[in-house]
């Protein structure tokens, strides 16, 4: 099932099956929340578990690290198993994990916690966006994935920033008792809405692991990875860059990154519209961009006005990145489509991992005041990277990005 974006057949028609994708769409707002919720909580988590904000951070390294070296495997051993019973179990391992989150006693406990979703986070992104695509029909894969990457969009809007404002308000633990409640009625959903899809065709591993002799998909998997880490260098550590270079108050982070997801609606909707075009060079237009809003924040730290313009950049550049790395990656392969989202995930989440080491590092050593310098210059070695795989597919010849 090709979940590149396909832009044929009518706009105007109703888009076929939209509570099962909404389904989908909650699932991946639930999984993202809880992926990356921990960060808008990191210095309340810290002080509350008696630990540093870097030694904190490594919650989203572990996280990263887990679906980075799990994911590949555990897509290809269970793609060719029915998505309905799968979405479900899937989502009844988030509620239990975010129960134990909730609870746990010390920081040994919530890091096993966050193991559970991580194993099952690779599982559902790489088959969740490839039922949209099926539930949507044919002429509907471009704006069924829209809908679905809306979820990780909205995780940023609402997710991320909610889960500061209960932090401040009720403490840190009730972000991951809501996130239970959530995944519990998301499971619920998904028995009762959920049709029963005809079960997958399964290739065998070996056939499925035939994209990685690719080298055109293996330098677009590489670029995802260089992309992320340059992403999460600074934004692991944003809600500590807000307290500590901005001077923003504690009861006040919620409502900035807030403001900071909302406005990365408009990089989810610009994502979208240039899912059309060329993915290699929208790539390196969202990478400037956020280069651009990185410095700039930290530059401009110290004037409101300024550091919103600065921070509208990063948070448009950051959201479309998610949507335009998956579609890019996935359309570089030829088949396997399941396995090559995974993969892509499994690549963004190993940046994600490296990007947070490399950010508690120079937080450790220098201070939060570098941390988006260092980062720009990762997103200009991505830059690098995306005309060295242009410059790839112009001399191989290779199918634009469909």
């Amino acid at each position: 099932m090709n979940t590149a974006t396909d832009t044929t057949g009518p706009r105007t028609a109703p888009l076929p099956n939209r509570l099962p994708i909404a389904l989908l769409t909650l699932s991946a707002f639930v999984a993202i929340t809880t992926e990356y919720g921990i960060i808008g909580i990191m210095p309340e988590l810290a002080q509350g578990l008696g630990v540093s904000t870097t030694t904190a951070g490594q919650l989203v390294t572990l996280f990263a690290v887990t679906v980075m070296l799990s994911g590949p495997f555990l897509t290809a051993l269970l793609a060719g198993k029915k998505r309905k019973p799968l979405f479900i179990s899937v989502m009844v391992i988030y509620a239990v994990a975010n129960l134990i989150a909730t609870l746990a006693p010390n920081f040994a406990t919530l890091a096993v916690a966050r193991l559970l979703p991580a194993l099952a986070l690779p599982v559902f992104w790489g088959t969740a966006s490839e039922t949209a695509v099926q539930l949507a029909g044919p002429g509907n894969a471009g704006r069924a994935s829209a809908q679905f990457y809306l979820g990780s969009a909205c995780a940023l809007l609402i997710g991320i920033p909610f889960g500061t404002l209960i932090s401040h308000l009720l403490g840190w633990r009730a972000l991951f008792g809501v996130l239970a409640l959530l995944s519990l009625i998301t499971a619920a959903a998904h028995y009762y809405y959920m049709p029963t899809l005809e079960k997958p065709l399964k290739f065998r591993l070996k056939e499925q692991l035939g994209i990685l002799k690719k080298p055109y998909f293996l330098i677009n998997l590489l670029l995802s990875v260089v992309v992320f880490t340059a992403m999460f260098t600074a934004y692991t550590y944003f809600a500590h860059f807000l307290q500590k270079v901005a001077g923003v108050s504690d009861a006040d982070v919620g409502w900035w990154l807030l403001g900071f997801g909302a406005i990365g609606l408009v990089g989810n909707w610009l994502g979208g519209k240039f899912l059309d075009r060329s993915l290699l060079r929208t790539t390196i237009f969202f990478l400037s961009m956020l280069g651009c809003g990185m410095t700039l924040s930290t530059l401009m730290a110290s004037q409101p006005i300024l550091l919103w313009i600065a921070l509208a950049m990063w948070g448009i550049a950051y959201t479309a990145l998610f949507p335009v790395c998956q579609v890019r990656v996935v359309a570089a392969a030829q088949r396997a489509k399941a396995l090559a989202g995974t993969m892509n995930v499994s690549a963004t989440n190993g940046g994600t991992a490296l990007g947070s080491m490399i950010g508690g590092a120079i937080v450790a050593q220098w201070g939060i005041g570098i941390l988006g310098f260092a980062a720009t210059l990762i997103a200009l070695l991505g830059v690098w990277l995306t005309w060295q795989t242009i410059k790839m597919k112009r001399r191989y010849a290779i199918a634009p990005l469909e």
